[in-house]
C-alpha cells in the first residue's frame, strides 16, 4: 500500500468532514425548533432523534468492517451522499400530515442521516491513524485538530440552522443545504489524493468485536460520557431556554430561536476550540502514553462536579431569573470546556490502543459505543425533562459521568495490557 501524501489527504478528509458536520448541526436545530413550535412535546422531540442514534449504533458496528472491506474513501463518499438524500427527503414533509405520520417520517429520515454521519465520522477518524506523524505527539495533535475543528463547525451549524429557520423557513433551508453539500461532495471526489487503504477482500465481520481489553473499557467509558452530555443537550436545555426566553408571539419566538441557536453554537464552538487545544493544555508532546492515561482518569472526575452543582442549584431555585439563567449558561460553558478535554483524551486513546491493521474495526466499535451513549442520552433527555425538568436532566448527567469514571479507571497502559494479554 502506498502511503498517501499525509497532509494533503488529511486536509481533504477534514474539509469533507467539516461540510458534513455543518449540515448535521444545522439540520438538528432546524428539526428541533421547527417541530417544537408546531406542538411536539419533549418526549416526541426525543423520538425524532431516536432512530438517528440507533442507526449510529448499527452503522458504527458495521462501518469498520465495510471500510476494511471496501476502503475508507468509499465509506466517506457514502456518508456524504446519504446526507444529501436525507436532506432532499426532508423537503417532502407535508404540513397536512398528522403528528404520528410526521414523527414516523422524520424518524426515518433522521435514521438515514444517522447512518451518513457515522460513515463519515468513522472514515475521517480512521484516516488520521494512517496519515498522522508518528513522532512528537503528532497523533494526538492531528486527531485533536480534526475533532476540535469538526465540533466548532457543527456549532456554527446550530446557529446557521436557527438563522435559516427564522429567516427562510424550513423547506427552503433544507433544500439549500442539500444543494451545497452535493457540490462539496463532487469537489471532494475530484480532489481526494490517492493512497488511502482500498480495502481487503478477506476482512471478516467477526473482526469488528475487539479483543483488546482497553478498547472495550474505553468504549464503555465513552458510552456514559456522551450519554451524560446528550441527556441535557438534546432536548432539556433548548426547551428550558425556549420556555424562559419566548413570550409566545411570532417575534418572541424568532428572538428565542436566535438566542437558543447562539447558545448551542457558542457551546459547541467552545467545545471544539478547547478540544483542538487539548494537546497544548495537557502538554501532551512531553508526556508518555501512561501519563496521558492518568490524566484521562483525573479529568473525568472533575467533569462530574459541574452537572451535580447545576442540578442542585436549579432544584433549589426553581423560578427562572436572569441571574439563574446566566449561572446555568456559565456552568454549561465550563462543562463544555472540561468535556472537550475528556473527549480529546478518549479520541487519542482509542487510536493509541489500536494498530493500523485493525484501526477501522476498533474505531467503528468505539464509535458504536459513542452512538449508544447518544441514544441513551437522547431518550433520557426527553423523559427526564418531562418527568423532573432540568434538575433531573443534569442530575442524571452527573450519575452517568460517574459511570464513565468507573470505566476509565479500568484502563491500563498499553505495555502493561500487552503483558497481561
Amino acid at each position: 500500500m502506498t502511503r498517501p501524501t499525509g497532509f494533503s489527504a488529511y486536509i481533504t478528509v477534514t474539509a469533507a468532514y467539516w461540510a458534513f458536520m455543518l449540515t448535521d448541526g444545522a439540520l438538528r436545530m432546524l428539526v428541533l425548533l421547527h417541530f417544537h413550535t408546531i406542538g411536539f412535546s419533549a418526549v416526541q422531540l426525543a423520538y425524532l432523534f431516536v432512530l438517528y442514534e440507533i442507526a449510529g449504533v448499527v452503522t458504527n458496528l458495521s462501518a469498520g468492517w465495510i471500510a476494511a472491506r471496501f476502503g475508507l474513501t468509499s465509506t466517506l463518499y457514502a456518508g456524504l451522499s446519504l446526507q444529501v438524500v436525507a436532506l432532499l427527503a426532508l423537503t417532502q414533509l407535508d404540513p397536512a400530515w398528522g403528528i404520528t405520520a410526521s414523527v414516523v417520517f422524520v424518524m426515518l429520515v433522521q435514521g438515514v442521516s444517522g447512518v451518513a454521519k457515522d460513515l463519515a465520522k468513522m472514515s475521517s477518524k480512521s484516516a488520521v491513524k494512517i496519515l498522522a506523524p508518528t513522532t512528537g505527539g503528532g497523533l494526538f495533535r492531528w486527531v485533536a485538530i480534526l475533532t476540535g475543528s469538526k465540533n466548532a463547525v457543527k456549532g456554527s451549524g446550530f446557529l446557521l440552522g436557527a438563522v435559516l429557520l427564522a429567516v427562510f423557513g424550513f423547506v427552503p433551508s433544507v433544500l439549500t443545504m442539500a444543494v451545497v453539500l452535493f457540490a462539496i461532495l463532487v469537489g471532494v471526489v475530484l480532489g481526494m489524493p490517492k493512497g488511502l487503504p482500498m480495502g481487503r477482500k478477506d476482512a471478516k465481520f467477526s473482526e469488528v468485536f475487539s479483543k483488546n481489553r482497553n478498547i472495550n473499557w474505553l468504549s464503555a467509558a465513552r458510552l456514559f460520557l456522551f450519554g451524560a452530555r446528550d441527556v441535557w443537550f438534546v432536548v432539556g436545555i433548548p426547551i428550558y431556554f425556549y420556555a424562559v426566553l419566548s413570550d409566545g408571539s411570532t417575534e418572541g419566538n424568532r428572538a428565542a430561536f436566535f438566542m437558543i441557536g447562539t447558545f448551542m453554537a457558542v457551546w459547541t464552538i467552545l467545545y471544539g476550540l478547547v478540544q483542538g487545544a487539548a494537546p497544548r493544555i495537557l502538554k501532551a508532546a512531553t508526556r508518555t502514553d501512561a501519563e496521558i492515561l492518568g490524566l484521562a482518569k483525573r479529568w473525568v472526575g472533575l467533569l462530574s462536579v459541574v452537572p451535580a452543582f447545576l442540578a442542585i442549584l436549579v432544584w433549589v431555585v426553581p423560578e427562572p431569573s436572569h441571574g439563574l439563567t446566566a449561572t446555568i449558561v456559565l456552568g454549561l460553558l465550563i462543562f463544555g470546556g472540561t468535556f472537550a478535554v475528556n473527549s480529546a483524551l478518549h479520541s487519542f486513546l482509542v487510536l493509541s490502543f489500536t494498530d493500523a491493521k485493525r484501526v477501522t474495526m476498533d474505531v467503528g466499535f468505539y464509535y458504536m459505543a459513542n452512538a449508544a451513549g447518544r441514544l441513551v442520552g437522547t431518550v433520557l433527555s426527553g423523559f427526564t425533562y418531562q418527568i423532573g425538568g432540568l434538575p433531573l436532566c443534569l442530575g442524571t448527567a452527573a450519575v452517568m459521568i460517574g459511570l464513565s469514571w468507573w470505566g476509565t479507571s479500568h484502563l491500563k497502559p498499553q505495555e502493561q495490557e500487552s503483558a497481561v494479554a
